[in-house]
């Protein structure tokens, strides 16, 4: 027994030792300086860029949803330039000159957010946009981004990409389909539709009462109305009239051409 102690005592030891060679061979990691260029070695390097990439990627870190966002210049000017909280005021963006005046449209996200023409050299507010000052004292042009102003571009964009989804089906049924044209031959051979009965009373064929003044006309039905009518053709005159109702009088119009 006093052997098997012993034996156990020694293996401990020289477990310890090993720990202690592999601790004195390993450099030690110094977390709070992230100047020391030997944080990480070997697996450790790998362990941590696998580490920055978990979080570039996780969704608690989302990006924030940018919105087009328009700014217009319409002053007097040969080139204009745009700068604002957006990006830092870190550099100057051109505008487009777009007929009269100068257009840029930038991707935002949502908040306000200030911003200042440059316009010929010159910083320039607009004076038909909001303005706000800055803590510094500075007067800015100030805009809301809000998202609630692009949902009805957001539903546009959705109802087109159904449309493009459904353009692929086609809508026409099953069968087959041909070019050729139809032709009924017989149907060239037909007589003219029959007139119908109530157009066959021409005010013109009608004759007037004794008691009526001769140069008046019967009143006419009302399906007679707006209807060219022509007479037979008698010593080579064409006669051609239409009847029209003005509120509570009706005037028929005569016309007489010569064959």
């Amino acid at each position: 027994m006093g052997n098997a102690s012993s034996e156990r005592s020694g293996e401990k030891a020289q477990r310890r030792e090993n720990r202690g060679a592999k601790d004195v061979g390993r450099p030690k990691l110094l977390m709070d300086n992230v100047e020391d260029g030997d944080i990480f070695h070997g697996d450790d390097a790998k362990e941590f860029l696998a580490w920055q990439k978990d979080v570039a990627s996780d969704s608690r870190f989302p990006i924030p949803e940018e919105h087009p966002t328009v700014f217009r210049w319409s002053g007097p000017a040969k080139d204009v330039c745009i700068s604002g909280s957006f990006n830092n005021w870190a550099s100057k963006i051109p505008l487009s000159k777009s007929h009269k005046n100068f257009v840029a449209i930038l991707n935002l996200p949502e908040g306000q957010h200030q911003y200042k023409f440059f316009v010929d050299g010159q910083w320039t507010l607009d004076p038909a946009q909001p303005v706000v000052t800055s803590k510094s004292g500075v007067v800015n042009n100030v805009i809301q981004v809000c998202k609630t102003d692009f949902e009805v571009f957001d539903a546009l964009k959705t109802d087109s990409e159904k449309c493009s989804d459904l353009s692929d089906v086609s809508g026409s049924p099953p069968g087959s389909y041909q070019q050729e044209a139809y032709s009924k031959n017989e149907e060239r051979l037909l007589t003219p539709p029959i007139l119908p009965p109530h157009l066959l009373q021409v005010l013109l064929n009608k004759d007037t009462g004794i008691s009526c003044d001769p140069t008046l006309l019967p009143e006419p039905n009302h399906v007679m109305l707006n209807h060219l009518y022509a007479l037979s053709i008698k010593d080579g005159v064409m006669v051609l009239s239409a009847t029209h109702r003005y509120k509570k009088k009706y005037v028929t119009t005569v016309l007489y051409k010569p064959v």
